[in-house]
């Protein structure tokens, strides 16, 4: 009687979480290049969140290797790690900038009037670029990485992540 009571607990404050996000991420994000109200993809285990600019330097010095990293997770096969790009800036420079500059993983233009409370709401404080989190919703973990976003600091959170759901038994 109490486990199915505690697990209810947990399916409702998952609900909450889930579906508050969805609510307010739809109406600020779009798919690029499609422009289209979108969600942050939830069909993952393991969500990489990179918050960026064309404007911002260190953003733009670490989208290359953002991409290999993300195309060995595809080739893995393992299906675990989802990656997104999040833009905080014009359609022009998004459209001039991925003409020059390949980038591999899907990416979102953010379209809301007020960036730093969208990124609060993600966890980002300070409201700095560039900015990444991994979130492993299914365990409650999440993990903000504030500054240029290197390999080993990126392996260092997923890591983490999939410690965390291996401590409460949590599939991934």
């Amino acid at each position: 009687m109490f486990q199915s009571a505690g697990i209810l607990k947990k399916i409702y404050l998952f609900s909450l979480l889930f579906f508050g996000c969805i609510r307010l991420q739809a109406a600020e994000l779009q798919s690029w290049p499609q422009g289209k109200a979108t969600v942050l993809p939830t069909n993952n285990p393991i969500l990489v969140i990179n918050v960026w600019a064309t404007w911002c330097a260190p953003c733009r010095k670490e989208m290359p290797m953002l991409s290999r990293w993300y195309q060995q997770q595809l080739r893995s096969g393992k299906g675990t790690v989802a990656v997104v790009g999040v833009a905080l800036d014009s359609e022009a420079n998004l459209q001039r900038f991925t003409r020059q500059v390949s980038v591999r993983y899907p990416l979102f233009r953010y379209t809301g009037t007020d960036s730093r409370a969208w990124m609060r709401r993600l966890g980002n404080e300070i409201g700095g670029i560039p900015y990444t989190q991994v979130q492993a919703s299914k365990c409650g973990f999440r993990q903000s990485l504030l500054g240029t976003l290197t390999e080993a600091k990126l392996n260092q959170a997923i890591a983490a992540a999939k410690r965390r759901c291996a401590e409460r038994k949590v599939r991934l």
